[in-house]
């Protein structure tokens, strides 16, 4: 439930992104550098909003996966390898976009569990899910997918893909 503080901040924040936007809008009386300054007022509350519905639902994500006793990151590993039959330590890393350090922290504690196993061919660690890694995946990730549908179900089907085309264009512009 959110606070009477946490509500003020969203509409505050909601006036100031539709005062931004409607400023960055109507140029047409305004010098460049007006515009130019009421375009990255736009672009900061957009960075905020991003901020803190992401924040939202990782807490979200959190509490729903506590169920399995996984983080958001743990269940990032056992999704992604469950994929793949096996991949490598740095294969993942690189999916997951984190270093080599975090994924050793996250392998480690995920093999004490017994729900991963690391095997050395080479130079390379190849990882794959236990037999209880496996049901774990067949049981989670699910109910992960259909738990995160529901956090976008207020947007249509349409605005759920153009949402999706948005954060795509925006991600391929900043890699």
């Amino acid at each position: 439930m959110k606070s009477a503080q946490t509500n003020a901040t969203d509409n505050a924040t909601d006036n100031a992104t539709d005062n931004a936007t409607d400023m960055a809008s109507d140029t047409s009386a305004i010098s460049d550098s007006q515009a130019t300054l009421r375009e990255r007022r736009v672009g900061a509350v957009l960075w905020g909003r991003i901020a803190r519905f992401y924040s939202c639902q990782l807490r979200l994500a959190s509490a729903h996966l506590r169920a399995w006793e996984l983080s958001p990151a743990q269940f990032d590993v056992i999704a992604t390898v469950g994929r793949h039959e096996e991949m490598t330590q740095l294969e993942l890393a690189d999916r997951l976009l984190v270093t080599q350090g975090n994924i050793t922290q996250l392998l480690d504690k995920l093999e004490q569990r017994g729900l991963l196993c690391r095997c050395r061919e080479g130079r390379l660690k190849r990882i794959r899910l236990t037999e209880a890694g496996r049901k774990l995946h067949d049981e989670v990730v699910p109910m992960q997918e259909e738990f995160q549908a529901r956090q976008f179900a207020s947007l249509s089907p349409s605005e759920q893909r153009q949402l999706l085309r948005l954060l795509r264009k925006l991600q391929q512009t900043h890699r």
